[in-house]
């Protein structure tokens, strides 16, 4: 982290600027426009209100009951005139700042899920909870711009307009209140600024990571409850909170010599502006009402002047906040922070068929070949199976063919996408209506519901619908449905895509020999060309060839006819 600079003012701006530019301009600028219109109005009903402050005080010592009570009504006249100012204004604050927020959300979601990036972050160390940086982040920096813009333009227009009446009374209080400020505002800065700005940073990381590990916890609450591992997850989920716990003491230390620091800065002026002004007022140079007004005026200059240590605390995390966003922005950008050497990937071309040419896969990062210069060629109507130990790179090579994972080198020519299915072991299970999990991920709703309960009985799960009352009841289906039931529903998203392709990560794990026989049968019938991980020769028969990865980057292939499982 940095110290407000032209380098972080330059980040903040490559995220605001675009909202302003092409987003919704004309409604921004508009309601910006009305912003420091409402500015102005409470800027000239903070001097007026100081004005008559002045005005009452003076009467009320010169014993003079006219005066006052016409100084007391006009205030009151203000008060009324101030008060729907002072809540317009913050009514349209929050809604351009609700406006931003979603503009720049909707841009960086697009972002988030073009190019299956919210995949590749996974492995990309240098970005720490995306989804609290898009949540969250984006929530916290389009309303703290805002207002931050309108505090530091309502200071300059107090500036401008309290100087005026403070220079009328008393040159001297303006000189001591320039030097003053500026002495106060380099403290801030230089003293307390850089420590306090790398700790609201990490501390923004230690909570989403404690967060996040709850949400996992709450994720997988069966699992976790089946290994009986409470213990371990408890001391997992302290550790994160201690962490947390640990930077925030060192933030609430930090911020206590700065809490001192403004305290002091403030106090001191109640007394200072009197001292100035107090030969003045006893030579009967200057009224009572007079010096009380300048005391007001004193403090609202000062504040102007000072608004960065008043907010400075809040100014630290703000710029936490967009390092993070910023980061954020420019991997998804395509500015990834670790890029893989030239020469280093697997191209990738679309083609009516399925082959590799000479492919050698690694793990991302190229820390492990697990397969060297692999050719084969799926054709369609004859089937692939890959079979292998465990950790031979099965499921690896799936996601290569899937353009998840690219270190290597070699070309895959595949179909497009529309033509080819992955199921892997692990069905993913929308929240939401039946109809939704059986048409995902598309959404044709041109398929008849005859035609969803049809697939249903096919996948031998007739009473699907009528249990859960229609297909257009949502529930979290990962709860209600057993491994078993969520595989062959990711079967009926196949025989209703009707697909080329059907890519088969071991998606019958779960399912005993006549469900997994009735289910390959039914693709085979459809056309679909079947490339499946698996370690039954039961299903050996669906498959014209095989491929062995035998370990240590070796591979063979076999005619499925022939090939026969070791014992």
């Amino acid at each position: 982290m940095k110290l407000p600079t032209i380098y972080l003012w330059r980040r903040f701006w490559a995220i605001a600027w675009p909202y302003w530019r092409h987003g919704e301009k004309l409604k921004a600028w508009g309601l910006l426009a009305l912003l420091v219109m409402l500015l102005v109005g409470q800027t000239r009903f903070a001097v007026l209100l100081n004005e008559l402050t002045g005005e009452f005080t003076s009467a009320l010592a010169a014993r003079d009951e006219t005066r006052f009570w016409d100084a007391i009504k006009t205030c009151v006249l203000v008060v009324i005139a101030a008060v729907p100012i002072l809540a317009l204004f913050y009514y349209v604050r929050d809604n351009l700042g609700i406006h931003w927020r979603r503009w720049l959300s909707e841009r960086f979601l697009e972002k988030y899920f073009s190019h299956r990036q919210f995949y590749e972050l996974n492995a990309n160390a240098a970005i720490d909870n995306p989804d609290q940086r898009i949540a969250e982040d984006i929530n916290t920096f389009t309303q703290r711009s805002l207002y931050f813009l309108l505090i530091f333009t309502g200071a300059l227009l107090q500036l401008v307009a309290f100087s005026r009446v403070l220079w009328s009374i008393s040159h001297e209080l303006v000189y001591f209140l320039v030097c003053y400020a500026t002495v106060g505002t380099l403290i801030t800065i230089y003293v307390f600024g850089v420590r306090l700005m790398n700790l609201n940073f990490l501390q923004l990381r230690r909570e989403a990571d404690f967060r996040y590990g709850l949400v996992r916890v709450r994720e997988n609450a069966e699992s976790i409850a089946f290994y009986r591992g409470e213990a371990q997850e408890l001391q997992q989920i302290r550790r994160r909170f201690t962490m947390a716990f640990n930077n925030y003491k060192r933030l609430i230390r930090n911020q206590f010599g700065l809490n001192l620091f403004q305290q002091a800065f403030s106090l001191l002026t109640v007394v200072i502006p009197s001292a100035i002004i107090a030969e003045s007022v006893l030579s009967g140079e200057l009224e009572v009402g007079r010096a009380v007004q300048a005391a007001g005026a004193f403090a609202a200059v000062l504040s102007a002047i000072s608004v960065v240590i008043e907010n400075f605390e809040s100014l630290s995390r703000f710029a936490a906040g967009v390092e993070r966003l910023d980061t954020l922005a420019g991997v998804l950008s395509g500015q990834p922070a670790d890029s893989a050497p030239k020469g280093s990937t697997i191209h990738a071309q679309e083609a009516p068929h399925l082959t590799l040419e000479d492919v050698t896969l690694q793990t991302p990062g190229s820390r492990r070949t697990l397969v060297q210069k692999l050719s084969i060629a799926i054709r369609p109507g004859e089937g692939l199976m890959i079979v292998g130990q465990s950790g031979s790179g099965k499921s690896s090579l799936l996601r290569a063919i899937a353009g998840l994972w690219q270190s290597g080198s070699g070309t895959i020519y595949r179909p497009p996408p529309g033509d080819i299915f992955f199921l892997p072991q692990q069905p993913y299970m929308l929240i939401g209506s039946l109809r939704a999990q059986l048409l995902y991920p598309n959404n044709d709703t041109s398929i008849s519901d005859e035609q969803l309960l049809e697939v249903l009985e096919q996948v031998n799960l007739t009473e699907l619908a009528t249990r859960f009352g229609g297909l257009d009841l949502e529930l979290d289906w990962e709860k209600v449905l057993s491994v078993g039931e969520q595989q062959r529903l990711a079967f009926a998203r196949v025989l209703l895509a009707r697909p080329r392709f059907a890519i088969l990560d071991e998606a019958t794990s779960a399912l005993d020999p006549a469900n997994e026989a009735a289910l390959y049968r039914q693709l085979q019938e459809t056309g679909t060309t079947l490339v499946s991980v698996a370690h039954r020769s039961s299903i050996l028969k669906y498959h014209t060839q095989v491929l062995e990865l035998t370990g240590n980057c070796g591979w063979a292939t076999h005619a499925a006819s022939r090939y026969r499982f070791s014992q």
